[in-house]
């Protein structure tokens, strides 16, 4: 069965492609699905709706603007290669734009973003696959993935992992003393006591999540 919503990377933010051949109840129906499962990750997005080839008619373009703002997003633009469409988002105050679809632009769910600095309170690092941070994540900093997260150093802020929906998702830090960790709808304090002081990490084992040494978890 065809996916009907596509996340990918680009320079812009991130980028939902919905396709453009099925009813479009179903694509709507498939959006809020994804936009409810995801809404810590989505939140403060840059978000490209891209909608392929589809005449996108007005009260349709109503539809997805609504559901987007029920979800508090504001798309930064609408792709298409349909000048019916890209007239009608123009019509309704929303820049608009062709469509890369087939253009180049890369599926990133399955590669890792490298992020080779600390990540300093206030900052937020977002990444629709896995995300590697060579460096600390501090106090009042979060990272959010829809894959795993490795930290190369001290991961005092919060990290949410699988933020998408995936409880096959792990967070692994040199000195796992986090504000708060999150891997898929599960949420978990900081651990009590002292650091470790040997690498971490964080599994959903059952409905919890499970805080182990790095030599255990890799056997």
């Amino acid at each position: 069965m065809t996916k009907l919503v596509t996340i990918k990377g680009s320079r812009e933010g991130l980028r939902l492609q919905l396709d453009d051949a099925a009813g479009w109840p179903d694509v709507l129906a498939a959006l809020r699905g994804q936009l409810e499962q995801g809404a810590q990750f989505f939140n403060g997005a840059r978000i490209v709706v891209d909608i392929g080839d589809r005449a996108l008619a007005d009260e349709q373009l109503a539809e997805l603007m609504a559901l987007m703002r029920e979800h508090h997003l504001e798309p930064s633009a609408l792709g298409s290669t349909s000048r019916e469409s890209r007239t009608t988002a123009r019509a309704a105050g929303v820049v608009a734009r062709p469509s890369v679809r087939g253009a180049g632009v890369a599926d990133e769910r399955g590669e890792a973003a490298f992020v080779q600095r600390t990540i300093r309170s206030g900052q937020v690092v977002r990444h629709h696959g896995h995300i590697t941070v060579v460096g600390d994540v501090n106090a009042g900093a979060e990272v959010i993935a829809g894959g795993s997260v490795v930290v190369w150093g001290r991961l005092r802020g919060t990290v949410h992992a699988g933020a998408l929906g995936d409880r096959t998702a792990v967070i692994c830090a040199i000195e796992l003393r986090p504000t708060q960790l999150r891997i898929a709808d599960l949420i978990a304090r900081a651990p009590d006591g002292a650091a470790s002081g040997a690498p971490e990490v964080a599994r959903i084992d059952g409905d919890q999540i499970a805080v182990e040494p790095w030599e255990s978890y890799r056997r």
